[in-house]
């Protein structure tokens, strides 16, 4: 299980090597963990080296006394770029793991090749969220994660994943990861995303092709939001998902990774 220490924290991250091959370097979204990725990384391997990693105290990084506001998690993905030798990379950030790509792409620039945003906001937390995820996050410190699984879940997965009976076992394994959460980095964590500042005036600074997709079934970031974000950046292309919701790259990882693969192949043309 590699580590690397980058800004004064351990993150834990999975590297399929390559001499030689471009870099995809996945960003996973708040409460969930690199593992958001697994079909992202079994369909680019073969092309590309992939990374992904845990954010501080979340999945299998380090818990940290602080650092969980945007500015240091965007910091942390900065230097473990840099640590791990994958810049200029394409970017893939869903949620949390797109606040983070929006201000890489927007400051630093060189550490990037093309930015993918999935399911993700330019934005403060919206102040009709902030009181709910508030609640939520005291449940959880006072109560623990299984109190709150059921609703943690519904905000992560759209209507379609979690009516369809086929995919019943998945919704299980969710369950117990969320269930399983660190009741002491986990409210961290929760509270640097929806104390966040909005970094929409930076979006013009952005000349990266850029990818965006949003599920049509999104509650978490509805598609007014990507479709603010598209609007900001030049050339950017917008993908709306049908049956998707905020974890897209699970509950739709064929149409996800049809969709980054036409991406890619054309920034060769």
């Amino acid at each position: 299980m590699p580590k690397i220490k980058v800004n004064g924290v351990e993150l834990y991250y999975e590297d399929t090597g390559g001499i030689g091959k471009e870099v995809i370097v996945f960003s996973h979204g708040l409460l969930l963990s690199c593992r958001m990725f697994d079909a992202q990384v079994a369909a680019f391997s073969g092309r590309f080296r992939c990374i992904t990693y845990d954010h501080r105290g979340q999945g299998q990084s380090e818990i940290t006394a602080s650092g969980y506001d945007m500015e240091t998690i965007y910091e942390d993905a900065a230097q473990l770029i840099r640590a791990l030798d994958a810049a200029p990379c394409h970017f893939v950030g869903v949620s949390m793991g797109g606040f983070v790509g929006i201000r890489l792409a927007a400051r630093q620039p060189k550490l990037l090749q093309s930015l993918t945003l999935i399911e993700t906001s330019a934005d403060r937390e919206p102040e009709y969220n902030v009181p709910r995820y508030k609640l939520l996050n005291q449940a959880f410190r006072w109560l623990g994660p299984r109190w709150v699984t059921q609703p943690t879940l519904n905000i992560l997965f759209g209507e379609k994943f979690l009516k369809d009976s086929a995919r019943a076992t998945q919704r299980e394994q969710l369950k117990r990861q969320l269930a399983s959460l660190n009741r002491t980095s986990t409210p961290r964590a929760v509270s640097g995303v929806i104390n966040r500042h909005g970094v929409y005036e930076e979006l013009g600074n952005i000349h990266l092709p850029t990818l965006i997709m949003v599920g049509d079934q999104d509650i978490a970031t509805m598609p007014e939001k990507s479709k603010r974000i598209a609007s900001k950046i030049p050339n950017s292309k917008l993908a709306v998902i049908p049956g998707a919701g905020h974890s897209s790259t699970i509950e739709e990882p064929e149409m996800v990774n049809n969709l980054l693969e036409l991406f890619l192949n054309n920034l060769k043309r």
